[in-house]
């Protein structure tokens, strides 16, 4: 009895599918007659434009060559040049296979989508129809299991579509070449005795400001050095030039002295004449006076 009951509506089910299929593909070859008949003129020699306004023209032929000659330089530029520019550097060859890393993503997305697809189970499908669960339970068990097989399906479909879009195959055999590229040439720097340098992003911030500052910080120092260069060699012809005049001042102060000394020299040596000098002066003023009395008598 349960067979009989769910019979009919897993044929409605199939004939429906298939009717859709059917009206599917009806679309599909309807198209390309839709197309071949567009055309309401399949003859090709009463399309031609070319022929048509050659036969009604009746134009000179200076007019008409004159109007081609424009025409041709116009085609040739608009026509793209068909050899592609060849590359400066061979395209380094990608494996299409998938490697680990892809490998591990598929698997990762297989067993994600196998864990999602087993919570809708006939169980949890029943708890959600139970009306139909309780009347007709072959047939809520079909769709159940047709909606697992189709949404499984969609969802393998979607991510082998964005798998080909982002071409996410040959970047993650890529990165897996990069990271193996990496790990050779660490060996090799290791077996070699050559000190592997840190990495940037384990310094501290002041070593890390200083790198950064450190161009700017040179520059800056080499300028305030040539200014320093330039007030010290001024500064060293002021000194010179101080040097200079502090001699020159003692020089004269020395020449002074010797005058004020041969002054004073001069005084002493006056000293001891003073007095025979102001008698003899003193004579001579009276023997002048008395020679002019005795003119007046």
């Amino acid at each position: 009895m349960p067979s009989q009951q769910v019979q009919p509506p897993v044929t409605a089910t199939g004939e429906s599918e298939l009717h859709q299929h059917q009206g599917d593909e009806m679309d599909v070859d309807t198209t390309p007659a839709t197309t071949s008949t567009s055309n309401p003129n399949p003859n090709p020699q009463q399309t031609n434009p070319t022929r048509v306004t050659r036969s009604t023209s009746k134009e000179p032929a200076g007019e008409s060559s004159q109007n081609e000659q424009p025409q041709q330089p116009a085609q040739e530029a608009a026509e793209p040049s068909e050899e592609p520019d060849s590359p400066l550097l061979p395209n380094k060859h990608i494996a299409v296979t998938p490697g680990p890393r892809a490998s591990r993503l598929q698997e990762a997305f297989a067993g994600s989508l196998r864990k999602t697809l087993e919570k809708i189970n006939l169980k949890n499908f029943a708890a959600c129809y139970p009306t139909v669960a309780q009347g007709a339970p072959g047939t809520l068990e079909f769709v159940q299991r047709t909606m697992v097989t189709r949404l499984g399906e969609q969802c393998n479909r979607e991510f082998d579509s964005v798998l080909q879009k982002r071409n996410a195959v040959a970047k993650l055999n890529e990165l897996e070449s990069l990271v193996s590229d990496a790990a050779r040439r660490k060996a090799e720097l290791e077996a070699s005795g050559v000190k592997t340098p840190i990495p940037p992003h384990t310094l501290p911030a002041k070593t890390i400001l200083a790198a950064h500052l450190a161009p700017h910080l040179a520059s800056q120092q080499s300028q305030l050095n040539a200014k320093l260069q330039t007030v010290q060699s001024h500064n060293a012809l002021l000194f010179d030039e101080i040097q200079a005049q502090r001699a020159e001042m003692e020089r004269i102060l020395a020449a002074v002295e010797q005058v004020l000394a041969d002054v004073g020299g001069a005084n002493e040596l006056l000293d001891a004449v003073v007095g025979d000098l102001a008698t003899e002066t003193r004579a001579v003023e009276a023997e002048m006076s008395g020679m002019e009395v005795r003119t007046r008598t």
